[in-house]
């Protein structure tokens, strides 16, 4: 028998959170820099080299890769020949409490994203707790576990079906990814889990998301089964689709896929796919009785020599003089620099306005003719003026935007990925501007931010408004004021030479 001390596991898991906050995994890393060198879509290398700038930064400051730090995801597969020093708490209630100490510690506090009563006040529990904890009895004297922090812009684009038996795996996903929008921050990685129930079927593709990146591997073996051989028709005809980077367009969309199966009903082929976001965090350990987890930081030498440089080209832009009938320059695709100052709001400061509006009363901010950033930043430490503040996915904000323009007064947004067709009807209307920041680049776009400040509704925390002041933040014209959608076209134009290049080549 092993004994496993609790302080050790809940040390390990700490540890671990922190960890995996501001290194990204090797392999994903190589994989990620692979992609940029093949890159021919300026947009898309543009978006990964900021995505590989910001992770060496977040390394090398020890400071999260994304804002969105997580929901924390555990798998934990306890030895039957495992015991523990003492019996007080569960797994779940130790994983948690490392997750409590992880997300509160002073070094590097990691945002707490967690609310309670989901289905009604949503009120967060201020340390990123509980977290989601799978666990199994397996074989053994040793505990292993794989833990990760997965994004709320990556987890909310998981898609489930009951295909029938004689539907094709591969048709559904090629189908459903290119209505799932960019909010998950390609270039990822596809979770695909098959068989089993329903919710296993969930299980089975997070717990995929856990293994190393290894398709170059399996492409140059070739598959030696069904399950390989249905990875590399994904991986291929997903890419094929263009997407991109960020979804503006580009030759690479995932950096693998990869599939978990189990025996299912006769009668069923339960499929899930979950995607991994450009910020993939995760890493896993063994504790065998002699302490907690040493996790050996990765050398910085093994990052790629590669940084996010603007071209001559680049608009700038002074926030605090911009007009509306300066904006009708801007055209999509086009890179610019902001500077001055920037507002902030997501989600609950939305609804909030929105409530204030509709009741007519007084704004506590005056947002005519200004721009909104849709952000949660981390806490600052040290001398920072605000953490890593990326941009959260814009098409949550997508209802309120109409009226945002029309009675709020802004006219301009900066945010991740694509916008609905309402919002882009809505912003051709009202002749505004969408810009959109790279996502998985929050430390590289915090230090733009030269001062930051609660202007309103300090009692929703990091869903606050804040007015920062920035300095040549990257942006690019995502939708210009003529309704030019940079998500619609880009794709579009890409999967067009994707598919005359594959032709060439007889593929």
């Amino acid at each position: 028998m092993t004994t496993i001390r609790q302080a050790d596991f809940i040390d390990s898991i700490a540890d671990a959170l922190q960890y995996i906050s501001y290194y990204h995994p090797l392999d994903f890393i190589k994989a990620l820099d692979e992609a940029y060198q093949r890159e021919e879509s300026e947009a898309a290398k543009n978006a990964i080299a900021q995505v590989l700038t910001n992770s060496r930064m977040s390394a090398q400051g020890h400071r999260p890769i994304c804002q969105d730090t997580g929901i924390v995801t555990c798998f934990v597969k306890v030895g039957m020949g495992v015991q523990w020093d003492k019996t007080d708490r569960t797994v779940q209630q130790m994983v948690d409490e490392g997750t409590r100490r992880a997300y509160n510690n002073p070094d590097n506090p990691l945002r707490a994203s967690i609310v309670a009563d989901p289905a009604g006040a949503r009120k967060n529990t201020g340390d990123n707790t509980p977290a989601v904890v799978h666990i199994d009895m397996v074989p053994g004297d040793e505990i292993e576990v794989m833990i990760a922090a997965k994004g709320g812009g990556s987890e909310n684009k998981s898609k489930m079906a009951m295909l029938n038996p004689s539907d094709s795996i591969a048709d559904w996903v090629v189908e459903t990814l290119p209505k799932m929008g960019a909010g998950w921050c390609p270039p990822g990685m596809l979770g695909i889990g098959v068989g089993g129930t329903a919710e296993k079927s969930a299980v089975l593709a997070k717990e995929s998301l856990m293994e190393s990146v290894d398709i170059h591997e399996l492409i140059e073996r070739g598959p030696q089964n069904a399950e390989e051989e249905l990875r590399l028709e994904i991986f291929n005809r997903v890419n094929a689709l263009g997407i991109g980077a960020q979804g503006l367009g580009g030759l690479t969309t995932v950096l693998d896929v990869k599939i978990k199966s189990l025996p299912t009903h006769a009668a069923s082929k339960p499929v899930t796919l979950i995607p991994n976001c450009a910020a993939t965090r995760h890493v896993h350990f063994t504790l065998d009785g002699s302490g907690a987890a040493d996790l050996a930081p990765p050398k910085l030498e093994d990052w790629p020599d590669v940084t996010f440089e603007l071209g001559d080209d680049a608009r700038r832009v002074n926030l605090d003089e911009v007009t509306k009938e300066d904006i009708q320059d801007w055209k999509m695709g086009e890179t610019v620099l902001l500077s001055g100052k920037l507002l902030t709001g997501r989600d609950a400061a939305h609804k909030r306005i929105k409530g204030m509006l509709d009741n007519g009363e007084e704004l506590p901010v005056d947002f005519n003719n200004r721009f909104i950033y849709y952000v949660g930043p981390v806490d600052p430490v040290g001398d920072e003026v605000v953490g890593p503040a990326g941009p959260t996915t814009s098409t949550r904000m997508d209802k309120f935007t109409d009226q945002m323009l029309e009675e709020a007064g802004i006219i301009g947004m900066v945010g991740k990925a694509e916008r609905g067709p309402e919002a882009v009807e809505s912003i051709r209307k009202h002749k505004a501007v969408y810009l959109m920041a790279v996502g998985g680049a929050a430390y590289l776009v915090a230090k733009a931010i030269k001062k930051a400040r609660v202007v309103a509704f300090e009692d929703l925390g990091m869903e606050a408004i804040y007015e920062f002041e920035v300095e040549d933040m990257p942006v690019t014209v995502a939708v210009d004021s003529d309704g030019q959608n940079a998500h619609t076209q880009g794709p579009a134009i890409w999967k067009a030479k994707i598919a005359d290049l594959n032709e060439k080549l007889g593929a």
